[in-house]
């Protein structure tokens, strides 16, 4: 298995070698590493990962690798994992027993009521309709179902009904070296190009050489600055969440866009756009890029693409302090519409099928403030999205 996974890594494109192959040998019969896969995956990711843009590339083929394997020991030593002890405790309800819970009321009781309860308990609860716990009906909590509530220490949505989520989460960024299945995304972004020559004479001029060469009666070597696509995108991302079902097409015209824009600037966010965006998800807490700083700094001549479903609680776009990792001053609608003024060409592509659209709130909420500026991630989408750009 071992020897497997080290192959694999190879093909994968991660530069492992022998030494490094060896030296995780030597850690396990020493024991840095328990009989847990998880232990496992932390010692052989600082063994082979030397550069942080391989980290992606890690992760999905350890995950290929050693899929459905908990533990490396023998079956009489293992132990029940946390992980399935919790989901013993989840709360799971009929359609019919969801119907009968009503909704606290607005935002402003919802935030109200949890004050008070903040202030109010002190122990653990679980169940119950009331207190901040876990597997109950009421609207502060986790692994439990409220039709409206705060998610509170539980990782991953489960019914989408959250309007707010306190609560640290960790994103991947995309893969800028993803090996597309077709050109036909790369198509799709030609048509927004626009050519011009700049920098130095680098590239040979065929007729102009021809042309002075016979002239002159000698070799007259003539050269040209190399043509570069002069559009220039500013490219945010929503990552996290709903996103994480549409990575793989995502990655697909991340990568593509990388390809055929010499002028790109990107930027993740999370949901909707608020004062700050980033680069980098491992970093994403401590290196953030203020969204006013950007709108100063990239003019106005640059073509705007958000590329995110827009599905998230109507709250995080209409509401101060309606985003779910963070306490915002101003509203996700401000901020879109902050940017909207700067960049007057910009579109929002969707990966959700079109058909459904008009089942989410908040998309419709946005596409109202883009002007009905959004596309669906598909090559019709993008054909249409990138006509509007070149206007």
């Amino acid at each position: 298995m071992f020897t497997e996974f080290f192959f694999t890594l190879r093909d994968g494109g991660i530069p492992a070698t022998l030494k490094e192959y060896l030296t995780l040998m030597e850690a396990m019969q020493r024991g840095c590493a328990s009989y847990k896969v998880e232990d496992f995956y932390y010692l052989s990711r600082a063994t082979f990962v030397k550069d942080e843009k391989h980290l992606d590339k890690f992760d999905r083929i350890f995950g290929k690798v050693f899929e459905g394997i908990e533990f490396i020991a023998d079956e009489e030593n293992a132990e029940i994992p946390e992980e399935w002890l919790r989901k013993m405790a989840e709360l799971y309800l009929s359609k019919e027993e969801m119907e009968k819970i009503e909704a606290l009321g607005s935002w402003d009781e919802i935030m109200e009521t949890l004050k008070k309860r903040l202030a109010e308990q002190e122990e653990r609860h679980q169940g119950g309709s009331k207190w901040i716990g876990t597997a109950g009906t009421s609207p502060f909590g986790a692994y439990g179902y409220n039709p409206e509530g705060i998610r509170i220490g539980q990782d991953g949505g489960r019914h989408g009904r959250a309007i707010k989520v306190w609560d640290k989460r960790e994103f991947r960024n995309l893969d800028d070296s993803v090996e597309l299945g077709t050109r036909n995304i790369k198509v799709a972004l030609r048509k927004l190009r626009r050519f011009a020559r700049e920098g130095a004479a680098e590239e040979l001029d065929m007729d102009d050489t021809i042309r002075s060469t016979a002239h002159k009666g000698y070799l007259d070597i003539k050269m040209v600055p190399e043509r570069h696509n002069a559009v220039k995108v500013l490219l945010f991302l929503d990552v996290g969440g709903s996103m994480d079902p549409h990575i793989k097409l995502t990655q697909e015209l991340f990568s593509a866009a990388r390809s055929e824009f010499k002028h790109l600037e990107f930027f993740y966010f999370h949901n909707c756009l608020y004062e700050g965006v980033w680069q980098d998800n491992a970093r994403r807490n401590t290196e953030r890029t203020a969204t006013m700083e950007i709108l100063h700094t990239y003019p106005h001549d640059y073509r705007l693409i958000f590329v995110g479903d827009a599905s998230m609680s109507p709250y995080e776009i209409s509401y101060p302090g309606g985003s779910v990792e963070h306490w915002n001053e101003e509203t996700g609608e401000v901020w879109l519409r902050r940017a909207l003024s700067v960049y007057s060409k910009a579109v929002w592509l969707n990966p959700l099928p079109e058909e459904h659209w008009d089942w989410t709130h908040s998309i419709s909420m946005v596409r109202s403030i883009m002007e009905n500026r959004m596309f669906p991630l598909t090559l019709g989408g993008l054909d249409k999205a990138m006509a509007v750009l070149r206007r």
